[in-house]
């Protein structure tokens, strides 16, 4: 993998691009680019976890903070 580094939000990114590591390890689970509005959801809530079995790709915001509703997170 690329050289990385973690941002002030404890996300994981390309040190080339910028890029968020954990969209794209989604992407590739997925087979494709997200599309606009999805959202990468660490299951275990660990932001450096970026496991494929660990990520959910959710439709909209909207739907990814249900999920953080229903656990009280």
């Amino acid at each position: 993998m690329a050289d990385t580094y973690i941002d002030k939000k404890g996300y994981r990114r390309f040190s080339d691009s910028s890029n968020l590591v954990h969209q794209w390890v989604a992407e590739q689970k997925v087979g494709g680019p997200l599309r606009p509005g999805s959202v990468v959801h660490h299951k275990d809530r660990d932001k450096l976890n970026n496991d494929p079995d660990n990520l959910w790709v959710f439709k909209s915001q909207k739907k990814h903070w249900k999920t953080h509703q229903k656990d009280g997170h």
